[in-house]
């Protein structure tokens, strides 16, 4: 599917940096089967395939290349039929609260096909898999399958494993679990077909090679991931009082007039809190003492390209140049609302994402993702 079209060199590579993390498995446990945390395993795809990290941005999927949206991830071969997570909707808890274990299933469905209807429009996508890397002992596995919505004329109910606490049901293409704890969806992986297996030999003393010369010049260098990049979480809402104000930020278009004319419609900017500029001095290109603003790149998690810069007085906005670009995006393409539509925070957490993750690539170059409800409240009260 997406693996066998990458070049020779770049699956090569892939699987060299599969191999030397799996080698580190004894840091972490003395299990015979390999370890590898699902955060490593996304950037070393999207820095061998190379493929447009998302992984920021809480969306369905964590890569894109080629107009693909791929969701990653990895877990143990077992029996080849394993139940992963695939969504959590903790903030649609309200939803689903004291129905019928029929109606969860539906609304549930309903809730995760959204997901995934909002991630093909933040990305513009074709096409969507699921790329698995499962560990067996002593070996990887790559596996590819279609990432497809639930089928909602076929859903059916598994009556027999369903239980208060955990929904089983099915649609035409795979099967899924629900628990109601943890507001968490499952889908059953079927991994009989590998793309590709390869061996991991666990080092005995990870520790010695990590001390040697070898490790100075490992493939997985800190300098290469996506970690090396500084960035921040700014809310769709006033940070204040967790509101959306009607005549600013999303809804900056239904400001005052100018000049006796309304205000373009897809007229927004993003709030920037008074306290990152402080925190993260030099992180946007504006200066808060000579109130200088230097234009820069806005890249979308699409590959489209705008000239963007931080706006309003004491730099608390950031938006496009001009600033009805990255509006038909937010409030056209993503949200779907009808031109001079009033955002409100209700809104958004419907929708289920309420900040933005902007990730700095370069001094003047920056990348934009949308985060879910609660990103930025976790953001102040670890960096405030």
């Amino acid at each position: 599917m997406f693996y066998n079209n990458q070049s020779e060199e770049q699956r090569r590579e892939y699987i060299k940096l599969l191999q030397t993390v799996g080698s580190l498995s004894n840091l972490f446990s003395d299990n015979e089967v390999p370890y590898l945390y699902y955060r490593a395993a996304e950037n070393i795809f999207c820095r061998s395939l190379e493929a447009h990290n998302l992984s920021r941005g809480d969306i369905t999927f964590d890569a894109m290349k080629d107009k693909v949206g791929i969701a990653l991830k990895t877990f143990q071969h077992r029996n080849g039929r394993c139940v992963e997570k695939i969504a959590e909707f903790n903030h649609a808890i309200n939803y689903f609260q004291n129905e019928s274990p029929n109606k969860i299933m539906e609304i549930v469905s309903c809730l995760r096909n959204d997901r995934i209807d909002l991630a093909l429009r933040i990305t513009d996508a074709d096409e969507m898999i699921y790329h698995l890397v499962t560990r067996k002992e002593g070996s990887f596995e790559i596996h590819e399958e279609q990432l497809k919505k639930i089928d909602l004329d076929t859903l059916r109910l598994n009556t027999t494993a369903t239980t208060a606490k955990n929904i089983w049901f099915s649609d035409q293409y795979a099967e899924y679990k629900f628990s109601i704890s943890k507001s968490t969806l499952y889908k059953r992986f079927i991994t009989d077909n590998a793309v590709a297996t390869f061996d991991v030999d666990i080092l005995d003393n990870p520790f010695e090679f990590l001390l040697g010369e070898e490790a100075k010049n490992m493939y997985l260098s800190h300098e290469s991931l996506e970690e090396q990049y500084e960035f921040v979480v700014l809310p769709l809402y006033s940070a204040q009082d967790g509101l959306v104000y009607p005549k600013s930020g999303l809804n900056q278009w239904n400001a005052k007039e100018r000049s006796g004319k309304p205000r373009h419609e897809d007229e927004v900017y993003i709030p920037i809190p008074s306290w990152i500029h402080n925190r993260f001095e030099g992180f946007f290109p504006y200066d808060k003492v000579t109130d200088h603003r230097e234009p820069c790149t806005l890249i979308l998690p699409n590959g489209q390209r705008l000239s963007a810069k931080v706006c309003q007085g004491g730099g608390k906005g950031f938006m496009s140049n001009p600033n009805r670009e990255l509006g038909n995006w937010i409030l056209q393409t993503v949200l779907q609302l009808p031109p001079r539509t009033l955002v409100t925070k209700v809104l958004l957490d419907s929708i289920g994402i309420d900040s933005v993750v902007v990730t700095k690539l370069d001094d003047l170059v920056f990348r934009i993702d949308f985060a879910e409800t609660g990103t930025y409240d976790e953001f102040e009260e670890n960096n405030k």
